[in-house]
């Protein structure tokens, strides 16, 4: 048998693979490694959108709470300062509403019917809005009376609609709870001083009532929220 000449395709010295990995570059002949990270600088696990939102939820629980109890306190000390910030409030939101009404009867509505209405309501509003400045006496009275009349529309439609509508849910209650509302309409029209000032402590009983539950919902959600890991 004779052997094969040098130089032969087969020989290891001219195989393309040796040739190649001899003048391939140090980044093609073997993939870097990768470091591993030290283990003193682990970094922390990212706040999860659960354990975030459940942080979210009891901070603002507890500040509503805390806000309508300081209300409500303030309220029940100084009733007389209560009522007359809430007229001086009704009147600014009259008048604000008015002048958005009578800009808008000259820029918005098309149909001249909707334009005179929208004026005729702005007008009125904002001079009901006037009328309550010109005394705490006056903001207090105009606003037990638009309560007063509030309540009373109210008590009629929930009543007739309930009568009317045999398949309507809790239908006795609807009826019950219509009567009570056109009751209390027509009280507080016939009195609305005192109406008002009754009004005003059941409010700063109410708010007293609704912060110290909310404060208590607050931190009990916050010990759950605690038990939520940080990385969900």
């Amino acid at each position: 048998m004779t052997e094969p000449p040098t130089g032969s395709p087969w020989d290891p010295e001219h195989d393309d693979r040796r040739v190649h990995g001899r003048h391939a570059t140090p980044a093609q002949a073997a993939p870097p490694r990768a470091v591993p990270p030290h283990r003193g600088e682990a970094e922390p696990p990212l706040e999860g959108p659960l354990h975030a939102l459940s942080r979210a939820a009891w901070q603002v629980v507890l500040l509503t709470g805390a806000a309508s109890l300081i209300l409500g306190i303030l309220v029940l000390v100084w009733p007389g300062a209560s009522l007359f910030a809430a007229g001086v409030l009704f009147g600014v939101y009259l008048v604000v509403s008015g002048v958005l009404q009578l800009v808008a009867a000259f820029g918005t509505h098309r149909t001249t019917s909707l334009r005179v209405l929208a004026f005729l309501s702005g007008a009125l509003s904002l001079l009901l809005g006037l009328f309550c400045f010109r005394g705490p006496m006056q903001s207090i009275l105009l606003l037990a009376l638009w309560i007063g009349i509030g309540w009373l529309i109210r008590g009629i439609t929930q009543t007739l609609a309930a009568v009317s509508d045999r398949g309507m849910p809790a239908r006795g209650w609807q009826i019950f709870l219509g009567i009570v509302t056109f009751a209390a309409g027509v009280v507080l029209i016939d009195s609305p001083f005192e109406s008002v000032a009754v009004l005003t402590l059941v409010g700063g009983i109410w708010l007293v009532v609704v912060g110290v539950v909310e404060i208590v919902t607050g931190l009990r959600i916050r010990g759950r929220a605690e038990r939520i890991p940080r990385a969900l």
